[in-house]
């Protein structure tokens, strides 16, 4: 058994590598569902014989903290807001709003506090950010794909967020 760590979720998982089938090139996280990529490299013991160890690559590696762009729409101008690090919620602009980042919009499908992206720096000095759904009563689709409560995703560079009937589009 061998601990690893999934780089979306950041869930901590053990695997028994003897169980996994040979050729594959990766795995499901059972907590988030995505891809864990992985790789095998032959490693020499003090005996000299080759043993395979299950390696996981970590994602690319993200630089700088990102921004979110609001597409604009007959209901919604474009608007630009730049993410800082920490846990932040976005909405629809109102006189009462829990959000950091409220959207000026005539879109009443998009909740006052919809979403939150949790901004983190990784080890290596850049950061990643973690989208998640923030119990909004229309949901939030990521990518096409509606997210279901309790699910973190990890944004990329030009992910679509559509909050009812917004779309908002991540850059790093």
């Amino acid at each position: 058994m061998i601990p690893i760590k999934c780089p979306h979720c950041q869930v901590r998982l053990k695997v028994d590598e003897t169980r996994i089938p040979e050729g594959i090139v990766s795995f499901k996280c059972p907590k988030c569902k995505r891809e864990i990529p992985i790789s095998y490299l032959k490693q020499k013991t003090g005996n000299d014989v080759e043993e395979e160890t299950l390696v996981v690559l970590p994602k690319l590696k993200k630089t700088g903290i990102g921004r979110l762009t609001v597409l604009p729409d007959s209901d919604t101008p474009r608007q630009e807001f730049q993410l800082n690090e920490g846990v932040i919620i976005v909405g629809r602009k109102a006189k009462v709003s829990t959000a950091a980042i409220c959207i000026q919009t005539n879109d009443k499908t998009m909740s006052r506090s919809h979403l939150c992206i949790e901004v983190k720096k990784n080890p290596k000095g850049g950061y990643f950010h973690c989208l998640s759904d923030n119990n909004s009563k229309n949901n939030t689709l990521y990518n096409g794909k509606y997210i279901e409560n309790g699910d973190v995703v990890v944004l990329k560079d030009n992910d679509e967020i559509v909050m009812g009937r917004t779309t908002v589009r991540f850059n790093e």
